[in-house]
Parts: C-alpha cells; sequence; structure tokens
C-alpha cells in the first residue's frame, strides 16, 4: 500500500511539474508578444508622426495644384479614430506609397531639408517594422505551436489561451483587409 501512495504522489508530483513548465512556457511567449506588439506600436507610431509632420511641407510645395488639395488626408483622418495595430499598418503603408507619389511628382520637395529628413526616416522605419514583424510572427508561430500541441494544450484550454493572428507581411496593396492568417 505504501508503494502505491508513493506512487501517487511522485505522479502528482510529475504532473505539477509539468503544468508548471508549461504555464511559464506560455507566460514567457505571452510576456514576449506583449513586447513585440510594444515595439511595433512604437515604429507605427514614429511613422505616422513623420507622416503627420510631412502634411504642412507638402501642402506648401503643392498648394498651387488644385488635383493635390488635401496632401495623406488619411493621415488627418487617422488622428481621432482607434484602430488596430494590423488596420494601422495597412493605412500607413498606403500613407507612405502617396509620400513616395508626392515625392516623384513634385521635385522641389526635394530640396526641401526636412522633407528629405523624413524620407530618410520613413526608410529606417521600414527595415525596423520589417524586423519586428518577423520577430513578431516567429514568437506568434511559438505560442500557436504551444497552444495546439499535446501536452500544452490542456493548459491552453483550462486558461483560455487561443491562437493568436500573425502580421502578415504579403501584398498590402489587395482590398482584402481581412487576410491575416492563423
Amino acid at each position: 500500500m505504501t508503494i502505491f501512495i508513493i506512487s501517487m504522489i511522485l505522479l502528482l508530483l510529475a504532473i505539477l511539474i509539468v503544468f508548471t513548465v508549461m504555464y511559464n512556457r506560455f507566460q514567457s511567449y505571452l510576456i514576449r508578444i506583449n513586447e513585440a506588439e510594444a515595439s511595433i506600436d512604437a515604429v507605427l507610431r514614429k511613422r505616422f508622426d513623420l507622416l503627420n509632420r510631412s502634411i504642412s511641407i507638402i501642402n506648401a510645395h503643392t498648394k498651387d495644384d488644385e488635383e493635390k488639395k488635401d496632401a495623406l488626408s488619411m493621415i488627418v483622418k487617422l488622428r481621432s479614430r482607434k484602430i488596430s495595430n494590423f488596420e494601422l499598418d495597412r493605412v500607413l503603408y498606403e500613407a507612405i506609397n502617396e509620400f513616395n507619389d508626392y515625392k516623384d511628382c513634385y521635385e522641389e520637395l526635394h530640396h526641401n531639408e526636412s522633407f528629405i529628413k523624413i524620407d530618410s526616416s520613413l526608410s529606417e522605419t521600414e527595415i525596423e517594422i520589417h524586423a519586428l514583424r518577423k520577430y513578431y510572427n516567429d514568437v506568434i508561430t511559438g505560442y500557436n505551436k504551444l497552444v495546439r500541441k499535446i501536452p500544452s494544450n490542456i493548459i491552453a484550454k483550462v486558461f483560455k489561451y487561443k491562437l493568436k493572428t500573425y502580421f502578415d507581411g504579403k501584398d498590402m496593396e489587395d482590398d482584402d483587409i481581412h487576410d491575416f492568417k492563423l
């Protein structure tokens, strides 16, 4: 009888250890996901601020052009909206394309020091956001594996951990805004 009790205690102890290890792995991934989201948010905020600063410069150089009245109007509309990082990235991508159109159409913008600095900073943010997307997606892959695989999926069900979406870097010019994969 004592061997049975000792075996049960050891089994319960082993289950507790596995449970603790799995739970801590989830917590580690959740911390890394939050870290990646915060970093992405900071770069997106930087992009938004750069594009916002460029509006007055662009408007000053295009004020005589009736077709180009409201430079980067989508940025102005964003000031009062609350949207996800996925949506913000998509809108900022469109705004950067519009910014580049102005750069191509108005040669005098190439001589404006502030505009050149903004353009350079936007290029730097593109590199940053690309690296952060990759990091985020790598972390999400590890987390989603835990949610799906045994025995960690049991802990996921107990604590209601759900699969997370990837920060999809596919063609951002298409009309499908709900194309983020699971």
